[in-house]
């Protein structure tokens, strides 16, 4: 119930079209209260969401590296929209000049919707510049488990070279049109970048299993398509 009522000042900013956060130090404490998410999870493999017109949330962390917080990427109060309620806890720190580490678990809440809830336990790493996050997700009906990792800029080309694998799993098979059945796929996803002469280049490949077993009409998966899928983006700031 704290973190509930916390949790409306930042979402009175308004909507996601002009971010606020707004911070401030508690003691030992940092606090945010913000309209667009402040902390990504297991080295970036989590990144909150903004699914609805009004979102928000806190983060509060401790000069030990211990945090918390709750994210709402949708309060729930447009037509068509759900209440969601995302509760995390975790610690980050590093040994000495060694690798960093973070360990946590979050909870995603759905007040309004039943056996929707779900929870997900998290871990990341970075050492020599390169990155590594996992996460197990557990819901009612679907286990879900992802692996990042990140190796940063490459030689001799500068490339960054991120890696996403994930297993998903259904408790229960799913008949498909082919009188096939589904119940575990695999998906991945690779992204190359690198910047040139201002602009910043991606190169990204994603695709699943599912593709080869025509079973993409239940696909639900890391990724935007079941199919193979291959993007090329170039991005210039304007200013």
């Amino acid at each position: 119930m704290f973190l509930r009522m916390l949790l409306f000042p930042a979402l009175l900013f308004g909507s996601g079209a002009y971010a606020q956060v707004m911070q401030r130090e508690l003691g030992d404490f940092e606090l945010k209260l913000a309209t667009t998410p402040t902390r990504n999870m297991a080295q970036g493999l989590i990144q909150p969401a903004r699914s609805g017109n009004f979102h928000g949330g806190l983060d509060l962390t401790h000069a030990n590296g211990w945090y918390f917080g709750q994210w709402s990427p949708s309060v729930g109060i447009t037509p068509g929209s759900q209440l969601e309620m995302d509760s995390y806890v975790g610690y980050a720190g590093t040994r000495g000049n060694g690798p960093g580490y973070e360990i946590g678990v979050i909870r995603y809440a759905y007040p309004y919707l039943k056996n929707a809830d779900r929870h997900e336990v998290y871990a990341g790493l970075t050492l020599l510049g390169s990155r590594l996050g996992a996460a197990l997700s557990r819901a009612n009906d679907r286990a879900d488990n992802t692996l990042l990792v990140d190796l940063g800029q490459r030689s001799p080309l500068n490339l960054d070279v991120t890696l996403k694998y994930a297993s998903h799993s259904l408790n229960n098979p799913v008949s498909l049109a082919n009188g096939r059945s589904v119940r575990n796929y695999n998906d991945w996803s690779l992204n190359l970048s690198r910047p040139w002469l201002g602009i910043r280049f991606d190169l990204s490949y994603s695709g699943s299993d599912l593709d080869n077993r025509g079973g993409c009409a239940v696909y639900s998966g890391q990724n935007a398509q079941c199919n193979d899928f291959l993007l090329l983006k170039m991005e210039h700031p304007l200013y």
